[in-house]
């Protein structure tokens, strides 16, 4: 059994049995992926995956219990190498984020400019994607910090971070009917058809709750993941949208519509998460403080000693979040 061996496997996984995929994403060949999965199972004495031909069909019982611990080990084994980097060169390495396309486009930009003036020698990646999706991420030990807003909290594994809370506007083409309701409200809203995110209607969303708290059910027409594509389509008359208010600027969209919706819905809190038990080296402290002032080091040691979530909630009460 090998390091190889264990992040074949897991990249398998990951890559929903798709060995073309798997062997693509690692620089290798795909008879060499199949070749030490089979080395594996050989030493083990049993099936990781089941086939149909050369085809991987399905992850075996057995082998979901491997890939998980394999997992973990490669988690614990780029902890040591961290670890021994921050001690031989702290201020060199790379740091993986996983943001949503709004934080990514809006929040970051700045923040990330700012880390590297700082940080000229640490490599950033930056990958974008639906909450759920960067969640999943994060989980499986691909990035170093997710950003985002939902999702994250289904992950036990994850200790998140509050950061900022950020309201909501509504976009619309100019002179539309809905710049006439003053105030706006939710049942003139669902009057329209919605352009809004792909996860802005999913279970438990603030979005979808506030329209079911008044007996509404609105007309989504159109979902995205991102705030520019979103408004993309509502000048194409797709509908009016919602979207994240930081994301609208009365510059670059003087040709919409754009109306606070503070009022309507839930004000939304982007958190940072990472994984439980991840070394965290220096330049990763400076980051979290430069995209969160409050998230100072010895905040983030105290919710690290903190450990689960609902104990995580006095420490941050004496502290007022931004909102944008």
């Amino acid at each position: 059994m090998n390091l190889r061996q264990l992040r074949y496997i897991s990249a398998v996984a990951r890559h929903r049995l798709n060995v073309s995929a798997t062997a693509d994403s690692l620089y290798t060949s795909q008879p060499g992926v199949s070749k030490q999965i089979k080395l594996l199972e050989d030493e083990l004495g049993l099936k990781i995956f089941e086939r149909t031909g050369r085809q991987l069909t399905r992850i075996t019982a057995a082998g979901e219990a491997i890939i998980e611990r394999a997992e973990r080990a490669l988690i614990e084994i780029e902890t040591i190498r961290q670890a021994a980097q921050e001690f031989t060169d702290p201020a060199r390495g790379r740091l993986t984020i996983a943001a949503s396309h709004t934080q990514a486009r809006y929040a970051l930009p700045a923040v990330i400019r700012r880390f590297s003036r700082r940080y000229p020698d640490v490599n950033i990646d930056l990958l974008q994607g639906t909450p759920m999706q960067i969640a999943e991420l994060m989980s499986n030990g691909t990035v170093d910090f997710a950003i985002a807003t939902e999702a994250m909290e289904h992950f036990e594994e994850l200790l998140l971070l509050p950061c900022y809370h950020w309201n909501r506007a509504v976009v619309a083409p100019l002179g539309h009917p809905l710049g006439g309701r003053r105030p706006l409200t939710l049942a003139a809203l669902a009057e329209y058809p919605i352009c809004t995110y792909v996860f802005g209607f999913s279970e438990h969303s603030q979005i979808d709750a506030a329209f079911r708290e008044q007996g509404l059910q609105p007309r989504v027409t159109f979902t995205a993941s991102e705030a520019d594509i979103i408004k993309t389509y509502v000048r194409e008359g797709l509908g009016v949208g919602i979207v994240a208010r930081m994301a609208c600027s009365t510059e670059h969209d003087s040709d919409l519509l754009i109306l606070d919706a503070g009022h309507l819905f839930a004000r939304a809190t982007t958190k940072i998460g990472f994984r439980r038990g991840t070394f965290l080296r220096e330049y990763m402290y400076a980051f979290m403080e430069e995209f969160a002032p409050h998230l100072t080091r010895e905040v983030v040691d105290t919710a690290l000693g903190l450990g689960g979530k609902p104990a995580l909630d006095p420490l941050f009460m004496d502290i007022e979040l931004p909102i944008y």
